[in-house]
């Protein structure tokens, strides 16, 4: 996600001079001057993907050989050093790397086999997915399995027995069901730079990891509410720097050609966390009130211990290791992690130079300076705004109110508790489910379209689910209107987990520039939690308010504002260079909403009106020209 090198470009297996083209002298002189790029997703290579400038292009070739050496008696890998003499040839120019003298025929078999057979990898690497997926479901599960216990503690501690006022009950429910993420947005993210800085990638995944565990266990014995949430609050603090870790982990460790893939896994298995959690809940049902919210709480230790098991059974991230100036260590990284000691030396070089470049990017500056930028920087204020935009509606669409509530909004529609908790386990599984379509649109229809697309079906399925309580409102255990509840919210997930799901953590990790990335995502983590929190304390109160129908219909609302903001002030990051992306967050905010707009009414004229109009310029290819004003 975020915080990742560019290590390699991927080739059109059709088009690339990578396969097929001939030596032809186009081809030496593009080699001549350097012209390579280095593809970060690992997608198709061409005018508008993802890119950057090869940092080693234009290097003389004496002088790229000179580096090397100087480099490898540097940090004592002089008996690797014709290894990183090609390793550094080959990232100079990827592209025209089957026509180097120097490598043998094997050697660019295995260039050509990274491309045509991409998902052949060391099983360390699969080993060390599994364990982020594993950290990921962990998340998933935290979040979700305190859904249905809720549902039994709140009466077992006491909470809404008549010992508090309606009101009172209604924050201390929302203060507890929210602590991990109140803890997530004071503490939790802004603690991931510092514990990455001293315990390193896998240091802070055990760390998280163990902290989950043990205040797993403390939930499950609490005695009071106070206790529970301070349990809860301190779960926050390991959920925090997890949700920020894994996915740089992940990245840093990934080769380019399945980098994206990779870290998308993310977010898919979040959804595998949530999914878990609500089955924890059917299994636990049975039992007797006073154990089974206990074992529900409880039961989420399994997986974080699974984590501190197999973390550092995983070798550590390369690129940390290059940023701490442990070369020799990160090398034996990526041999563990690449498949040939050609690929792990050319990926550890040009990492190397990326790490340096940046040193000199944020020379001078520390955290405090570097979020300032995120305001002060017109460009980065433009991506400021974009993300608080996503990270905001993540959360406003009304989500976690089903995630976090959905046992007690199905009790209160007509479920007993037990059928209730197993149509909270229908929105887990269909959470799960339909995020497997974004791994395959995000990155060709687009992180604007997904969201465009989705965010009014959210509205609609959120107006169904609350407006569906006035159906025979007299008859406590009404079919009519607990189906209609059920359908209105397992649609609303079918639509969530495909837009809205992952677009905001994937659109953050790439809309800031690179030397303000990680202040740029501590920001946007910070700020889901933060909205998070909020929904958590304040829906009680909303329910008992507004009631149903207008606590669903606030929500349904926002879906609809969010639409409009995301029309006016998101732009499209989809496949663009970060040069392309400089040039579209350069663009006033004025006139890329003016444009939107238009969009709009000529999309609304051919395809409602069924007008015949000539289509609009391409926004993104008039970026430059627009962003100096002409």
């Amino acid at each position: 996600m975020n915080g990742s090198d560019p290590l390699a470009s991927k080739a059109s297996e059709k088009n690339d001079p990578f396969y097929n083209a001939p030596a032809t002298a186009e081809h030496e002189e593009q080699s001549k001057e350097g012209r390579g790029v280095f593809d970060v997703e690992g997608v198709s290579m061409n005018r508008t993907n993802a890119i950057f400038e090869n940092p080693l292009a234009g290097v003389p070739k004496e002088k790229l050989l000179e580096d090397v050496e100087k480099f490898c008696r540097q940090y004592g890998l002089e008996d690797h050093l014709d290894v990183f003499r090609k390793g550094a040839l080959i990232s100079q120019n990827p592209a025209q790397a089957q026509y180097l003298t120097e490598l043998t025929e094997d050697e660019k078999a295995v260039l050509r086999r990274e491309h045509t057979h991409k998902w052949s990898q060391p099983w360390q690497l699969y080993f060390l997915a599994t364990m982020c997926s594993l950290a990921a479901a962990v998340q998933g599960m935290d979040e979700t399995v305190n859904n249905g216990a809720q549902a039994i503690y709140l009466k077992q501690l006491g909470i809404t027995t008549g010992r508090f006022s309606t009101s009172m009950a209604d924050n201390i429910t929302g203060l507890v069901v929210g602590a991990p993420y109140l803890a997530c947005a004071i503490l939790g993210c802004w603690l991931t730079e510092p514990l990455n800085r001293y315990f390193a990638r896998r240091g802070t995944i055990f760390i998280s990891c163990l902290i989950a565990a043990v205040a797993s266990i403390w939930e499950g014995v609490a005695n009071s509410w106070v206790n529970l949430f301070i349990a809860r609050f301190v779960l926050g603090l390991g959920i925090g720097s997890k949700s920020s870790t894994v996915p740089v982990y992940a990245a840093e460790c990934s080769p380019a050609p399945i980098r994206g893939a990779l870290v998308m896994m993310w977010q898919m298995w979040t959804a595998f966390g949530i999914m878990l959690g609500n089955i924890m809940g059917v299994a636990f049902m049975s039992l007797p009130d006073n154990l089974s919210w206990r074992l529900m709480l409880g039961s989420t230790v399994v997986l974080p211990l699974l984590v501190c098991a197999q973390v550092y059974l995983c070798p550590e991230s390369p690129r940390w290791l290059i940023q701490h100036n442990k070369i020799p260590k990160a090398y034996e990284s990526f041999r563990v992690l690449r498949p040939t000691d050609l690929q792990a030396a050319r990926d550890l070089y040009y990492a190397h130079v990326g790490v340096e470049l940046e040193r000199k990017i944020n020379r001078g500056k520390n955290f405090f300076t570097m979020f300032k930028e995120l305001f002060t920087v017109p460009r980065n204020a433009r991506a400021t705004l974009a993300t608080w935009i996503v990270m905001f509606m993540q959360q406003f669409c009304g989500v976690n109110v089903i995630a976090y509530y959905s046992t007690t909004i199905f009790t209160s529609s007509g479920y007993s508790t037990q059928q209730a908790l197993l149509a909270s386990m229908g929105t887990g599984i269909l959470n799960w489910v339909f995020a497997l379509p974004a791994f395959f649109t995000i990155d060709t229809w687009g992180r604007r379209n997904l969201l465009l697309f989705t965010f009014p079906w959210l509205s609609i399925f959120l107006f169904w689910s609350g407006f569906s309580f006035w159906i025979q409102p007299s008859n406590p255990t009404s079919k009519k209107r607990v189906a209609m509840v059920t359908t209105g919210m397992y649609l609303f997930e079918c639509f969530y987990s495909p837009g809205e799901g992952p677009v905001p953590f994937t659109y953050s990790a790439e809309a800031f520039p690179l030397h303000v990335r990680e202040v740029g995502m501590s920001w946007a983590t910070a700020t889901t939690w933060c909205f998070n929190f909020i929904l958590s304390l304040t829906w009680p109160h909303l329910l008992t308010t507004f009631k149903p129908q207008g606590a669903f219909s606030w929500y349904a609302t926002w879906c609809l504002i969010g639409w409009v903001l995301i029309l006016l002030f998101v732009p499209e990051t989809k496949a663009l260079t970060l040069e392309e992306l400089d040039q579209v967050f350069s663009v006033s905010t004025r006139k890329h909403a003016a444009y939107q707009l238009r969009n709009a009414a000529w999309h609304f004229r051919v395809w409602i009106l069924r007008q015949k109009l000539e289509p609009l310029p391409k926004f993104y290819e008039g970026a430059e020209r627009l962003a100096e004003g002409e």
